[in-house]
């Protein structure tokens, strides 16, 4: 089984290494660099982050854990985290209307299992701290869906989210780029 981690180089791609009518069609907006290259610049963080990852992962559906990513990274704005796990989600064989609905989730209930939905509530209030502490009842919720020990682990992913969301908004990087498999580990 190939586990595809957060690459957040993309695949090692800038945005020099593709012509502007790759991702820019003309009258497009002209594509962002990157801030920073963090991952190059920091590897033994990045490569720390990746095996927090992967560890993060262990036991947990990859589709359920490809919607928690998404919906985590639609709350953070990290447009390459978006990119990223739509594909990743689309490659485990998700579905393009799920992902789509996934940011309306509340009045698209029907779409998901009533497991998703724990899974994707405590997304959301472990995501959106400010609003203040995981709530009782989305914790409790989840906590009837998932054994202690898959618990810990979708908390785990949650948080690997957020924290990969944090640098790819940080930094800028850019989405369009990551393909599904660029990444084996």
């Amino acid at each position: 089984m190939t586990t595809h981690a957060h690459d957040h180089t993309a695949s090692g791609h800038t945005a020099a290494d593709h012509t502007p009518s790759a991702y820019a069609p003309s009258g497009y907006a002209p594509e962002h660099p990157a801030r920073l290259p963090w991952a190059q610049l920091a590897p033994d963080v990045y490569k720390a982050m990746v095996r927090l990852d992967i560890a993060s992962r262990k036991g947990l559906d990859p589709v359920l854990v490809e919607l928690v990513k998404v919906r985590a990274s639609q709350l953070n704005r990290c447009a390459l985290c978006l990119d990223m796990h739509s594909k990743d989600a689309l490659a485990a064989g998700e579905s393009v209307e799920r992902i789509i609905q996934l940011s309306a989730w509340e009045e698209s209930r029907h779409f998901y299992t009533e497991k998703e939905l724990a899974a994707i509530e405590l997304t959301e209030a472990v995501t959106v701290l400010t609003d203040g502490f995981v709530p009782d009842e989305v914790y409790a919720k989840a906590a009837e869906h998932f054994e202690e020990a898959e618990l810990a682990q979708l908390l785990a992913a949650i948080t690997v989210i957020n924290a990969w969301n944090r640098f790819g908004v940080a930094t800028r990087q850019v989405p369009g780029h990551y393909t599904p498999g660029d990444i084996k580990h």
